[in-house]
């Protein structure tokens, strides 16, 4: 059992960035693959990063703009966020699970852990 918990959201400015951490307990990260999605009232929630046997994996939207970095010393996971814009404004979660294939890796099915969300709002 892991319990996950996400902090650094808040309310910036667009160009600005920010920090998303995430981090675990009940477990390690080293067991599961770790990603990141995020949340609009009304939508899906969208894949943003992911890490899978060493790989990551984004969405083209945040593609070169975010990243996604491990921490096993601390038992972290970091999504780095440049470049905001206001269309990155959602409800971002943290998840660990173990998807069988780098395709089920963008899918928010493949993770089993979730934690409670931070609040990321980017104003124009």
């Amino acid at each position: 059992q892991v319990q996950l918990v996400e902090s650094g959201g808040g309310s910036v400015q667009a160009g600005d960035s920010l920090r998303l951490s995430c981090a675990a307990s009940g477990g390690t990260f080293t067991s599961y693959s770790p990603g990141w999605f995020r949340q609009v009232p009304g939508k899906e929630r969208e894949f943003v990063a992911a890490v899978r046997n060493g790989n990551t994996y984004y969405a083209d939207s945040v593609k070169d703009r975010f990243s996604i970095s491990r921490d096993n010393a601390k038992n972290t996971v970091s999504l780095q966020m440049n470049s905001l814009k206001p269309e990155d404004t959602a409800v971002y979660y943290c998840a660990a699970g173990r998807p069988i294939t780098s395709f089920a890796t963008r899918n928010s099915r493949s993770y089993i852990y979730w934690g409670q969300g931070t609040q990321v709002t980017v104003s124009s």
